[in-house]
């Protein structure tokens, strides 16, 4: 970096007087100034950029670690899911009886059953919707309004600045 102490500035300064002019130099100094000040603006912009991508980066690692749990926990679900639906079939067999017929037709019968008692078997439903309110923006239902029907009543139809409000109540004095 470029080490500008004060002696170094003030030999800028006077050589800058002597080859610019006094009456121009107020207006490269502004012109400096301003092209300095975008330099400086585009730098940290530039700074704020690569700042960004880098957490954006960041944030796509932490995204595909949060993914890979995801998938791990929905696998261990699968196979949790699979290992009680097995253990469930092996307790309808034992309970059926040793009879291949029979233990096919129970089954079949197990299968309705556990569909039954998952939905109306327990009692459980549901619960209705919570009430909505509609919301309905008081707004809306004065600008569906008519033109007409504002006049005739008087609605104000546009804003009224405060001057043009003070002008149309001031009171009138005699005219002379």
């Amino acid at each position: 970096m470029l080490d500008l102490g004060i002696s170094k500035m003030a030999m800028i300064g006077v050589v800058a007087l002597i080859v610019i002019g006094p009456e121009k130099l107020p207006r490269v100094a502004r012109t400096v100034g301003a092209l300095l000040g975008k330099a400086q603006r585009y730098v940290a912009d530039v700074k704020a950029e690569v700042n960004r991508a880098m957490d954006m980066e960041e944030l796509k690692k932490m995204k595909s670690s949060l993914e890979n749990a995801g998938r791990a926990v929905e696998k261990g679900l699968y196979d949790t899911q699979a290992e009680l639906e097995k253990n469930w079939d092996e307790a309808a067999r034992t309970l059926s009886g040793g009879d291949s017929n029979a233990a096919s037709a129970s089954d079949g019968h197990a299968a309705g059953s556990q569909q039954q008692s998952s939905s109306a078997g327990l009692g459980w439903s549901p619960p209705p919707p919570e009430y909505r309110h509609p919301g309905k923006n008081w707004r809306i239902k004065r600008g569906a309004t008519p033109q007409w029907y504002k006049a005739r009543h008087g609605v104000r139809r546009q804003v009224q600045s405060g001057a043009a409000r003070v002008a149309r109540f001031r009171p009138r004095g005699p005219r002379a």
